[in-house]
């Protein structure tokens, strides 16, 4: 008959996405981001939920400090330059405002591999961390930049579709004599 061995747990001294010791006090300063693409009713009330869910998600969590919500309506992700809640948000977490960044998923980050992947980089660069909720991706993680790489691709190709597809149908009605 075997013998029971003793197991000695050895806690974590860092946490596993964060690096931040787990003796640490000091709360994290979370903001949240949400953004929608069109003007539509129906993505209004997306809108609307979006801040309140990520208002609540970071209230709820005792370890972390509310920040704001950054939002940007019938805003495209295609590129950052006209999203002023984005540009906003980095700035101010690039000027140590904010720790953590939640957001729905990388396609409400952003459309574009290039301006995900710079933002992101840049972000780790001053110990900012985003976490896209939908995939489960915290991009302090080791694969977190990996699989961002993989997930912006999809986005943005999804994107280019989505805009072929619209232009297809405008010709199609056109043609058709259709207004």
């Amino acid at each position: 008959m075997a013998t029971a061995k003793n197991v000695t747990v050895i806690p974590a001294t860092r946490n596993l996405h964060t690096g931040i010791p787990t003796t640490s006090k000091a709360k994290r300063k979370v903001a949240g981001y949400a953004r929608v693409s069109t003007d539509s009713d129906e993505q209004f009330t997306s809108y609307e939920a979006q801040v309140d869910y990520y208002t609540n998600y970071i209230k709820s969590r005792p370890e972390w400090a509310f920040v704001e919500v950054y939002t940007d309506e019938g805003i495209s992700a295609l590129n950052t330059k006209k999203r002023d809640g984005f540009n906003r948000m980095i700035a101010d977490a690039l000027n140590g405002k904010i720790d953590l960044i939640v957001t729905k998923s990388v396609s409400r980050f952003a459309r574009n591999t290039v301006d995900s992947l710079t933002t992101v980089r840049k972000l780790k660069d001053k110990g900012v961390e985003v976490y896209f909720e939908k995939e489960n991706i915290w991009t302090m993680d080791s694969k977190g930049e990996l699989l961002i790489t993989i997930m912006s691709s999809l986005a943005q190709e999804e994107s280019r579709s989505i805009s072929e597809n619209v232009t297809w149908g405008q010709r199609k009605r056109f043609a058709d004599g259709k207004v």
